[in-house]
């Protein structure tokens, strides 16, 4: 069993229940949600699974879907393996529709019984890039900017920056060297040859505090035009920090999604610290968004204030969002079935029936069918400027070509 095995139902928003087998009216609607909030990521969890409960909590309050209350279970697997695999077990046998995964590692170690057991899973910003192809992928669902499509956006991002040519250029890659941190390298060294820029990888060790010598050696000896960053965890912090005392321009990075978020500004020492950061983004960030306006009436209606965790809109942002898109996807199926006694294969239906999606500006034009599962690879970046989150750019895609060829090939 998991040593840290936790049950939340949204009704509860969040509350710790033991876990036994659950009574549940037959028209309630199970979704398995895997989250880590005591492990090596937890700086993501505690934020983005409140998100997650309080959107379905929302959902719920206007009558859930189809008339069916939504009871999105959640077990914490502290970003191990072993207990991602016995959460996935465990959600199947209490009826999950579908799976909310967590983490790249679980993601490849569950691809394959996703398949077997034929039960739609989604890996938003993270997992497999590949998957974005939906006829080799079949049941894992990206729903957002894979380390691929956030590779190609952060390559678009600095070619821009730099004037609009690549060629002659230095790029420094850091990375937390873990299966996440690699998966963009195929993309990255595609794009040198395509771009003619040189590009350096400087891998960071597992737990990833610690990098002085990667850092020194990109600001003194590599001397890169820019610097492209993939770190998660507390890692992201550590690198801005050895960054700014290294004397590297903050203004010449760019994080991928994980670690671009206001506890990463926090724990970095504040926004005067990493004034000039920059951060691709899969979701808005910021408070100003209808369906948060709504979350912080439904708590106002409940006598209770807005809950702390979305002061932190980065990470609460993508759990509202993917909680969001599960919800989109078991709507589709509920109005295709007639009902609301819906199966894994109706909702992995749902998810390729999802078009037009924006919930207010949250989301980025989504569209999403049997043959793309990222629905399109948008991505938003944001600089820390002025102690918050500025948006620098819309929502945009980037290298389709190349990513379309990826994809055909696998590679």
């Amino acid at each position: 069993m998991l040593r840290r095995l936790k049950l939340l139902s949204t009704a509860l928003a969040g509350a710790a229940l033991v876990l036994a087998a659950p009574a549940f009216a037959q028209k309630d609607i199970v979704i398995g949600l895997q989250c880590d909030r005591t492990g090596a990521t937890q700086t993501v969890g505690v934020f983005l699974c409140p998100g997650y409960h309080d959107y379905i909590a929302l959902v719920n309050s206007k009558g859930g879907v189809g008339g069916a209350k939504i009871k999105a279970l959640e077990i914490d697997h502290e970003y191990k393996v072993p207990s991602a695999v016995e959460s996935y077990e465990r959600h199947k046998k209490e009826g999950a529709v579908l799976i909310s995964l967590y983490g790249t590692p679980q993601t490849q170690a569950l691809t394959q019984r996703l398949t077997e057991d034929k039960i739609a899973g989604t890996s938003p910003g993270f997992g497999t890039a590949a998957a974005a192809n939906g006829d080799k992928y079949p049941y894992l669902f990206p729903i957002a900017a894979t380390y691929w499509s956030q590779a190609t956006g952060a390559v678009q991002f600095a070619k821009d920056k730099l004037g609009g040519s690549l060629k002659g250029k230095k790029i420094g890659y850091l990375y937390f060297d873990n299966p996440a941190g690699r998966e963009p390298l195929p993309v990255l060294e595609a794009l040198a040859k395509e771009e003619g820029f040189e590009m350096r990888t400087f891998a960071v060790p597992s737990p990833g505090v610690e990098m002085g010598a990667q850092v020194l050696d990109i600001a003194q000896r590599f001397r890169p035009d820019f610097v492209i960053a993939h770190l998660f965890g507390r890692s992201p912090s550590v690198s801005i920090k050895e960054l700014k005392r290294a004397g590297y321009p903050l203004s010449k990075v760019v994080s991928f999604v994980w670690g671009a978020s206001e506890a990463d500004i926090t724990a970095a020492g504040g926004w005067a610290t990493a004034e000039g950061y920059y951060g691709i983004q899969f979701a808005g960030v910021g408070s100003d968004y209808p369906v948060l306006k709504e979350i912080t009436e439904m708590y106002k209606k409940q006598g209770k204030p807005a809950p702390k965790e979305m002061a932190s809109t980065v990470f609460y942002n993508r759990g509202v969002l993917i909680a969001a898109i599960h919800v989109e996807a078991v709507r589709n199926a509920v109005k295709a079935k007639g009902g609301t006694n819906i199966t894994p294969e109706d909702v992995k239906k749902g998810f390729e029936s999802i078009k037009g999606f924006t919930l207010g500006g949250l989301v980025p034009p989504l569209e999403i069918n049997n043959v793309d599962h990222e629905g399109g690879g948008w991505v938003q970046i944001f600089q820390a400027k002025g102690g918050k989150w500025v948006k620098a750019t819309d929502w945009f895609r980037a290298y389709p070509t190349l990513l379309r060829k990826m994809l055909a090939t696998g590679a």
